[in-house]
């Protein structure tokens, strides 16, 4: 993909669309009185929120295409893309956007809190949905932001206030992440089912001949989630991450085989292993028995 925009520093997009810059590590945009602006593909290299009442159609989030809804947020980290290729049309849209720098956010309270912020792992259908009351919540605060970014500096305390503004959006942002996550745990069962016929699938494909045993980014992919929200919602539905619960459907089929009297070299090869060793070493750190024990001890009972 082509990128239209390199927004290293959080200004960078301002100064693109012609909006006013306030301070020099912090940018807070209201698309609202922007005017129209015409798409970007943008690759973002600062922290930023995207609160918009709709988003354009064939928006790329991440690496897939986010269609577009009412009343969502996106947010990034640096390193992401997202947006619209230039096609050479403008566009007015409506809502907010918070841009900033990780050098201001450095050895503040911040810092510590943003690997726990999950809503930053993005997928294509991740965007946070917020409900019209949610929206109205981090508008009011980009508004005030703002408003604190256009007062004179007088003091350090200026840009304590402006990083606890930032906080405050981003802890509200992760209230309602987590609001929508329990929602997504509360419909556990039914991406416990598809994972489980996800790992099914794989192994009847033959998948694993050619990429040994599943792995969790492929799992997570197939069911249109980021390996990290896929963890999130397994661990709370389960009590387990998603790597155990792959070892332990490996390990259910590895059981079967040998109670079925296949050699070891065999199974290890018919479930993805290149080495019987490592399907051994799997085994017996989950069983705590080699698949040798194991044969042993059930043919004891």
């Amino acid at each position: 993909m082509k990128i239209d925009l390199y927004i290293n520093k959080a200004n960078d997009y301002a100064r693109d669309i012609g909006a006013p810059v306030y301070h020099p590590h912090v940018s807070v945009i209201h698309y609202d009185e922007v005017g129209e602006i015409r798409h970007t593909l943008n690759r973002i290299n600062c922290y930023g929120i995207f609160l918009q009442r709709e988003f354009p159609e064939g928006l790329t989030y991440g690496v897939g295409t986010y269609h577009e809804g009412d009343g969502s947020l996106m947010a990034y980290s640096p390193g992401q893309i997202g947006g619209k290729s230039d096609d050479g049309t403008c566009r007015q849209y409506h809502g907010w956007v918070l841009l900033f720098d990780n050098e201001f956010v450095q050895g503040s309270a911040i810092e510590p809190k943003l690997a726990g912020y999950h809503f930053f792992s993005y997928h294509s259908n991740e965007a946070l949905i917020l409900t019209p009351e949610e929206k109205g919540t981090l508008a009011l605060l980009m508004a005030k932001l703002r408003h604190e970014l256009e007062l004179p500096p007088q003091s350090f305390a200026h840009d304590d206030i402006v990083r606890g503004y930032i906080l405050l959006i981003l802890d509200y942002c992760n209230r309602f992440y987590l609001r929508q996550f329990r929602e997504m745990v509360a419909e556990g069962s039914d991406i416990l089912s598809r994972f489980q016929q996800v790992l099914s699938d794989y192994y009847a494909s033959g998948r694993h001949r050619a990429e040994g045993p599943p792995s969790v980014k492929y799992c997570a992919g197939e069911l249109c989630l980021s390996p990290g929200y896929f963890g999130d919602i397994i661990r709370n539905a389960l009590g387990e991450s998603p790597k155990d619960y792959i070892r332990g459907f490996v390990v259910r089929r590895a059981k079967s085989m040998i109670l079925s009297g296949k050699p070891i070299a065999q199974i290890a090869d018919e479930l993805g292993f290149e080495y019987p060793q490592h399907f051994t070493r799997m085994f017996k750190k989950t069983t705590c028995l080699t698949p040798r024990q194991f044969s042993d001890e059930q043919r004891k009972k």
